[in-house]
């Protein structure tokens, strides 16, 4: 392949791809600092055949992002892995559309840091909002700013308390859970659901301590469903769908978005256009609303781009 060459106003002769030496004097740096900038991926790479060659055109990029104060680290590229929070209708649309996505759903702050290692292309995250609906922006522009990274919108979600039915205990309030001595089931401290439930209790000057507690911690929302069926606990704090799902009863405390942080490569390649696609289908939005508690207007919308 022919390799195009230009002068620049300096007077060096630039390629189209460029050696490690010539990329030094096209930047004016010393060879030694483009090797460290390649050791920690922070500076456009091609390598072949184990050669290290700079596109002209990213690295004309790349000057110009820095120039303007904006710094994109390359995100390592993670495997067809759906992290974060776990979902009811989300989970049901990535069976059902057969996008080839795994799911490795422990909680939305575990998923932020799966997407940070890059052991995850997307992962689902809920965030307390007491700082505005924004919270699932401010939180991976923290963690993710400097990442090739998009926030994406999903859904709109009513949580609150999962109960038995017919609510046998009289429960509205944490107040009244607290009173009764319901037994009460937490999730997993990286859940976005637990961080909403010490926000609620916070709001009504409460602390988990003063709540009678299941020894045993639900990594799902369904998981909590299934300890009440059994009658191995009498509360736990869910998304509506899940008590739509198992008959149970609900009692709304809070809204909640429920956004998909996903790497800008993965987003164009096949299991998430699958995906989405599925989710502007009709059996989608039939089944979202069929669940109840969603907001889906929004979905697809991209909120944030690193």
């Amino acid at each position: 392949m022919h390799n195009m060459t230009h002068v620049c106003k300096c007077g060096v002769i630039v390629r189209d791809l460029m050696s490690t030496k010539e990329v030094a004097e096209y930047l004016r740096l010393k060879e030694r600092k483009i090797y460290d900038l390649v050791s920690r991926s922070a500076i456009p790479i091609s390598r072949v055949s184990g050669k290290l060659l700079f596109p002209r055109e990213q690295i004309d990029a790349w000057v110009r992002d820095k120039t303007s104060g904006r710094t994109t680290i390359p995100f390592p590229h993670g495997p067809a892995v759906l992290a974060g929070s776990h979902d009811p209708l989300l989970d049901w649309a990535v069976r059902e559309s057969r996008c080839g996505l795994a799911t490795l759903c422990y909680g939305s702050l575990d998923g932020l840091d799966r997407m940070v290692s890059g052991d995850a292309c997307v992962a689902a995250i809920h965030l307390p909002a007491s700082e505005g609906s924004a919270r699932n922006i401010s939180v991976s522009q923290e963690k993710l700013g400097q990442r090739d990274v998009a926030l994406v919108a999903w859904a709109q979600r009513e949580q609150g308390l999962v109960v038995a039915t017919g609510n046998p205990l009289k429960l509205q309030t944490l107040q009244d859970v607290r009173r009764t001595k319901a037994r009460l089931m937490l999730r997993q401290p990286q859940a976005g659901s637990y961080l909403l439930l010490l926000e609620l209790l916070g709001a009504e000057a409460m602390v988990l301590k003063e709540l009678k507690l299941v020894k045993q911690t639900a990594l799902s929302e369904s998981d909590i469903a299934a300890a009440i069926l059994d009658d191995k606990a009498d509360v736990g704090l869910a998304v509506r769908s899940v008590a739509r799902q198992f008959h149970l009863s609900f009692i709304p405390l809070a809204h909640e978005r429920l956004d998909l942080i996903v790497s800008r490569r993965a987003f164009f390649e096949p299991p998430l256009q699958r995906l989405f696609e599925f989710a502007r289908s009709k059996a989608f939005s039939d089944y979202a609303r069929s669940l109840s508690g969603y907001d889906i207007s929004e979905l697809g919308r991209v909120l944030w781009n690193a």
